[in-house]
């Protein structure tokens, strides 16, 4: 990229920070917020208004070595079975508070991988679920789906309770890079599962593909994500590989030398990106592509595109509520995690008791600043007339916070009258150009990815 020397001067490939899917992020949650709190956001919802559901299944049958994800193996069904019971208890929990008719806007089943519940426990789950939080009209019920972990009865199960959008994790299709990440999946299983989901009529899929895996080269990167073109995905999130081998343990398994440099982490995204806009993908903030008929590129273009612990998304419920071992909720008030061990959480609410562990309540310039960093993560730009409608920002206040911006990011970002603005050239920056933003960058020890 002819943008690079002013990119390195700049820091970009030094940088570490944070990914941006809340604000403030995880790190900065504190045991403030409790299970008492999370009960009265609950309450405080409107009746009959919609809200989005995630459900965290904390299991897989393998362990992938990239994975920074909190999950556990398991090689039997006993203690997922038990985890459901769980979850169905939360869920009679949550039922207790919630006011009257309350329906889904979206549902999302991840992990870990909730493919390898059978399907008896996915039909269990969902009539459990669709009996306190009916799925409201177009309501999008999405699925993360192991192309090793899925038969013939789960898809027929998943589609039978109403999944129609499906999530399939690609990675790379090269066999040597799988290997070295502990994630054997060819060409042919992944292309197995996506033709098994389609004749089911589930039409609307997602995939995830990586860049700066180790012995990633341009080529590889290229073919892989031509063999993923060839499924044609709706959707596709282009994720960069966070190597934190002192956060997730099985990430040691991983031989740091054989990984790309920033720079070439760069131009591993730049290929991949070509690529997809080459066949007709739309961009969608700093990593993600969709098809221009998709809701995802509408939400881009009519500026309603926004950003949640699963990435962008199109949805715009007010309250997205986590149910499972350290799933996070989103609320008007904050945020609220539960336990993250397994273990705790299930201790929890077995004893009758939501299992919030942490979170963070707004206050002061929170809903400022963190619309502000949704608005550069979305949409490369900040309006100054939404920050003096929506929260009272003054010209002054607005002025001090762009002029630094464009001070520290010369060429990089601009600013006059109407906002704040990162240009084409500058969007490699766009997650340091939003941690200018953030009140709390900084201010605790935390491990963030790479800023490229």
């Amino acid at each position: 990229m002819k943008t690079n020397p002013q990119l390195a001067r700049l820091g970009l490939f030094d940088a570490k920070v944070p990914r941006y899917t809340s604000y403030p992020t995880a790190p900065h949650f504190s045991d403030a917020v409790s299970a008492g709190d999370f009960s009265r956001w609950i309450c405080a919802i409107k009746p009959d208004s919609r809200i989005s559901l995630y459900v965290h299944v904390p299991f897989c049958r393998r362990l992938c070595w990239f994975c920074a994800c909190r999950t556990q193996g398991t090689s039997t069904d006993a203690p997922v079975r038990a985890y459901v019971e769980t979850l169905k208890a939360e869920i009679a929990l949550l039922r207790a508070h919630l006011p009257e008719g309350i329906t889904l806007s979206r549902l999302h089943w991840g992990g870990g991988t909730p493919t390898l519940m059978a399907p008896e426990m996915m039909r269990d789950l969902a009539e459990t679920i669709f009996a306190v939080t009916p799925l409201g009209d177009d309501a999008e019920f999405s699925v993360e789906i192991d192309p090793n972990e899925i038969d013939a009865a789960r898809l027929d199960a998943l589609a039978e309770i109403g999944m129609n959008r499906a999530s399939i994790g690609v990675q790379d299709f090269h066999p040597e890079i799988q290997k070295t990440i502990g994630r054997d999946q060819s060409y042919e299983i992944t292309q197995a599962a996506v033709e098994g989901v389609r004749a089911r009529g589930v039409h609307s899929l997602n995939a995830d593909i990586l860049y700066g895996l180790p012995d990633q080269t341009t080529a590889r990167m290229a073919d892989s994500v031509q063999k993923l073109l060839s499924l044609s995905p709706d959707r596709v999130a282009l994720y960069g590989y966070a190597h934190v081998p002192w956060m997730a343990r099985r990430q040691q398994m991983i031989p740091s030398d054989s990984l790309p440099t920033p720079e070439e982490r760069l131009h591993l995204f730049d290929t991949a990106r070509r690529l997809f806009v080459w066949d007709g993908y739309t961009e969608i903030g700093i990593d993600h592509f969709a098809r221009p008929e998709d809701g995802l590129a509408r939400a881009a273009q009519a500026g309603t595109l926004r950003r949640n612990f699963q990435g962008y998304t199109d949805d715009t419920a007010p309250v997205l509520i986590g149910l499972g071992a350290s799933a996070i909720s989103y609320f008007p008030q904050g945020y609220a995690q539960n336990a993250p061990a397994t273990s705790a959480y299930q201790k929890a609410v077995r004893s009758g008791a939501f299992s919030t562990a942490r979170g963070h309540a707004f206050s002061g310039e929170d809903l400022m600043r963190k619309r502000m960093i949704e608005a550069l993560m979305c949409d490369f730009r900040i309006d100054a007339a939404e920050m003096k409608d929506s929260f009272g920002a003054s010209e002054a206040q607005l002025s001090e916070l762009f002029s630094a911006a464009a001070t520290r990011f010369e060429g990089m970002v601009r600013h006059d009258a109407q906002g704040l603005h990162i240009p084409p050239e500058g969007r490699p920056l766009t997650r340091m150009i939003a941690s200018s933003f953030d009140a709390y960058f900084g201010t605790v020890k935390a491990g963030h990815s790479s800023a490229v």
